[in-house]
């Protein structure tokens, strides 16, 4: 019995180091969503400078002093394309 937990022992631990190889590996393959969504984000104020709020059918956005503001996302939405709901007026 104390063989059969040993073994059981190194196989626990051989999977959870071969596990954070695997993880460790992939962590630095592809951007962050949220940073991938923040550069999206800060790509759409600067080509609608007149855009005051804007959403993408889950999180509602207004831009204060150049920054965007947002709800929480909507449970179970479809994200889409931003898209300025309220320009500056001219």
């Amino acid at each position: 019995m104390r063989h059969t937990l040993c073994k059981l022992a190194f196989s626990l631990a051989l999977a959870g180091a071969w596990a954070t190889a695997v993880l460790s590996a992939d962590s630095g393959a592809a951007p962050q969503p949220d940073q991938t969504a923040a550069d999206s984000m800060k790509d759409f104020i600067a080509a609608n400078p007149d855009c005051l709020e804007f959403n993408d059918r889950c999180s509602f956005c207004a831009v204060v002093n150049g920054v965007a503001e947002c709800s929480t996302p909507q449970i179970a939405c479809v994200k889409q394309e931003n898209q300025c709901t309220k320009r500056a007026s001219k």
